[in-house]
């Protein structure tokens, strides 16, 4: 079947949602998934994007997506892009699809003159680091992601 790569448009906007609710149930983590649709658009549409993706059609179903943005290395004093979520839906594996997403945004790193592309994988995920792994990527071993959401970030960050 014919495999294409589009930038996301605003008519996406619920096909992207709707594969980011099938990632988190292939990673087991549906009770994370609380943005909607408007929030998505604004951020992937809105006056100030932060966010921006690319959706895989098969024929004129989509079957992967990935979203990233930038982020910026203090030590080589050039912006970076971050892969915040490549996914393929399962259907459509080993079709090499997860791999034409992964180099389309790899030229948007390339074309940007990031200095590094940058992503995470859940430790678990075994077939995924194999899969980064085969595509050159280095697996850090001593960086763990930190994170802080909740009561905890609105404590940290409630003027004195």
């Amino acid at each position: 079947m014919p495999f294409r790569i589009d930038p996301a448009q605003p008519r996406d906007t619920a096909v992207v949602l709707s594969l980011i609710r099938a990632l988190a149930e292939y990673e087991r983590l549906t009770d994370l998934v609380v943005g909607t649709e408007a929030q998505l658009h604004e951020e992937l549409f809105g006056a100030r994007p932060v966010i921006e993706a690319v959706v895989g059609w098969e024929d004129e179903r989509a079957v992967g997506f990935a979203l990233y943005f930038h982020n910026f290395s203090t030590f080589l004093a050039r912006r970076g892009l971050y892969l915040e979520d490549l996914f393929v839906v399962p259907e459509a594996r080993g079709r090499g699809y997860g791999k034409a997403l992964m180099r389309h945004v790899a030229r948007v790193a390339v074309e940007r003159e990031c200095g590094r592309f940058e992503w995470t994988v859940l430790d678990w995920n075994q077939p995924s680091i194999d899969f980064y792994k085969s595509l050159g990527a280095e697996v850090l071993p001593d960086w763990r992601v930190c994170r802080m959401t909740g009561a905890a970030l609105a404590a940290l960050g409630a003027p004195d």
